[in-house]
């Protein structure tokens, strides 16, 4: 089903002025009738001024207020009429229904209103607050953002991860919004979750050899971690796949929390500060090497002292001890020979 705007009703105000002169017509008809039944006239007067006291009042339900922004699906009967769209002050059937399945639906941080009854009475500290708000029927147009709970997800590498992604979305076909799911902000939000547990569990928290997660078939150093940017953009564009039916377009969706579980973590902490030793290990040596050759080079090319393998291969051992220590050097004075 596809949307169908509703132009050239924005008459509301000019149905409003002559539901008033209708109305003040209608009061002095009623009074001027009854002098009539007093005189023994024609009861005609009256009676039709009582029908339209009476029944005047229904032009007035199709009168419709809209702010910029939102908008209203009208149905005549159970048959789609047309929608509403822009501020203004509207005329429309006055039989005409407003259909909105999910007004009473509050997404977390949507910016949605949390529903209230008509008249609300709560009391805080002998302080009493009326709320006259209750559930609109009318649909947002405005740019929303839905922020889903945190889900403790498997990556490709089967090491669980918690993760939390915020959607920035907004309704663009409103027919489609309310006839083709039965309530679409719940559904947006399931189908958030299913699209990030899918795009989750293709790639690993961290870079992984031989993992493939574009699947071209060609090993690759994507990641959660490391490409928090590639991700979204894949998470974005799934979730607008599943959700095209609904007549919601996705802007953006962006990765707000991102972790190993709380049973891995501590044991993934100590993996990364190993790996991180031993790289600054590695680093360490190879500096440690190239130093004791540099100081070997110097001391033959400057014949400053010379040494046989055996002393080199002290000179070498104690350079190495003093530079890949984790300590300072306790400086020790041989007097002696080394024979």
């Amino acid at each position: 089903m596809n949307e169908k705007v509703l132009n050239g009703k924005k008459n509301g105000m000019l149905v409003l002025l002559l539901e008033i002169a209708v109305y003040t017509l209608a009061m002095a008809g009623f009074i001027f009738g009854i002098i009539k039944l007093e005189a023994k006239e024609s009861p005609a007067l009256f009676i039709v001024s009582m029908v339209v006291l009476f029944l005047g009042w229904i032009p007035l339900l199709g009168l419709k207020v809209l702010k910029p922004q939102e908008a209203l699906v009208l149905t005549l009967f159970g048959r789609y009429v047309g929608t509403l769209k822009g501020d203004g002050f509207y005329f429309v059937n006055p039989f005409c229904m407003s259909v909105n399945p999910a007004a009473k639906t509050q997404l977390n941080q949507s910016g949605d209103v949390k529903t209230q009854s008509p008249l609300a009475v709560l009391g805080n500290g002998g302080n009493m607050n009326i709320s006259m708000e209750g559930n609109s029927k009318k649909l947002s147009l405005k740019i929303m953002t839905l922020n889903n709970n945190r889900q403790k997800i498997n990556d490709c590498l089967g090491n669980p991860v918690e993760i939390g992604i915020a959607v920035t979305w907004r309704v663009v076909d409103t027919a489609k919004a309310v006839f083709n799911v039965d309530n679409y902000k719940e559904f947006l939000s399931l189908q958030c979750d299913s699209a990030l547990r899918n795009i989750v569990r293709l790639y690993p928290y961290d870079v992984a050899p031989n993992v493939d997660t574009t699947g071209d078939g060609i090993a690759d150093e994507g990641s959660l971690r490391g490409s928090s940017e590639i991700v979204a953009g894949r998470i974005r564009d799934e979730i607008q796949a599943r959700v095209e039916e609904a007549g919601i377009e996705i802007l953006e969706a962006r990765i707000t929390y991102l972790a190993y579980a709380t049973e891995i973590a501590a044991v993934m902490l100590q993996r990364q500060q190993a790996s991180a030793i031993i790289d600054a290990r590695k680093m360490i040596v190879d500096g440690a090497v190239g130093m004791v050759e540099m100081a070997l080079e110097r001391l033959n090319e400057n014949n400053v002292v010379t040494l046989d393998e055996e002393r080199k291969a002290a000179m070498v051992s104690n350079l190495l001890v003093v530079l890949c220590g984790n300590h300072d050097a306790q400086p020790v004075v041989n007097s002696g020979t080394l024979y």
